[in-house]
């Protein structure tokens, strides 16, 4: 593929690039537009990447060939990168499986807390497929309610993996904002300007782990800066001060709280020291 392709051939029912047939429009990819397609009959999904978002074609080249490298990383618990390529105008694409079951936010919406087992399970499935990536020498950069699909126990998977860390490379988007990923879900080190690493991934997983317990973030605030000043306790409020009357098994809670400390040496080196912790404590 070495086109030009614009969201206005996107459109449902059209086939583009001689390749894909485009279905519909599918969820909120954050800087990408997603489309579910079929590519040679098989469901995929597709995210666009504008040219625009880059200095030129080759710093977009540069992101494609990051994206496709992680073709190689294969978990249960990650959702499969198939191809990620550079059209000649520097628009990137990206073709993945399509993510299986519900969106984790969404469900969030709905329903608001976890049951405590059930948050450990998630919990240690989704640190299972961060240690596949982090094997491969990749970061998430950006885990969240948005990037989690799950149905069924031990289905959940990690979707849009490495592509915030990927922009995160890019001097033209680092120019523009010293953070690019989630204030609520990022830690500390990264309001600052610092890339993810293994240890943002191990707070974001703890952030997700935190609000499905409670049905609320960790930390207060309406604006980016509250965010930040909020963030700078050294440990996270009690989850009953944030949700008073919630029930959280004392030992999960710890096992959570690990991973949130704000000063990066201090929390979980690793997923596996993360799941090590949440597979002992006590429900």
């Amino acid at each position: 593929m070495s086109r030009s392709l614009t969201l206005f051939d996107l459109q449902p029912g059209k086939t583009v690039l001689d390749r894909f047939e485009v279905i519909r429009a599918h969820r909120h990819g954050g800087m990408a537009a997603v489309f579910e397609v079929l590519d040679g009959g098989a469901r995929r999904e597709l995210q666009v990447f504008p040219a625009a978002m880059f200095e030129g074609v080759e710093q977009s080249s540069g992101f494609a060939a990051r994206m496709q490298a992680w073709a190689a990383i294969d978990s249960p618990h990650v959702l499969k990168v198939r191809e990620g390529q550079c059209l000649a105008d520097g628009t990137v694409l990206l073709v993945t499986d399509f993510p299986a079951g519900t969106c984790l936010r969404e469900w969030l919406n709905e329903e608001k807390r976890m049951d405590p087992a059930r948050v450990r399970g998630l919990g240690l499935e989704l640190l299972d497929g961060l240690r596949t990536i982090h094997g491969a020498g990749a970061v998430h950069g950006d885990v969240k309610p948005n990037t989690i699909f799950f149905g069924k126990p031990g289905a959940s998977q990690l979707v849009d993996g490495g592509i915030t860390s990927g922009l995160w490379e890019s001097k033209h988007l680092g120019d523009k904002t010293a953070l690019i990923g989630t204030p609520f879900y990022a830690p500390v080190e990264q309001f600052g300007g610092d890339s993810p690493d293994v240890r943002s991934d191990v707070y974001n997983v703890a952030t997700v782990l935190y609000e499905l317990c409670t049905g609320v973030v960790p930390w207060p605030g309406k604006s980016f800066l509250e965010v930040f000043q909020s963030k700078l306790q050294s440990r996270p409020p009690r989850m009953t001060e944030r949700a008073p009357g919630v029930n959280v098994p004392a030992a999960l809670e710890e096992a959570i709280v690990g991973g949130l400390i704000a000063e990066a040496r201090d929390r979980y080196a690793s997923a596996e020291e993360f799941a090590q912790q949440l597979e002992a404590a006590r429900l």
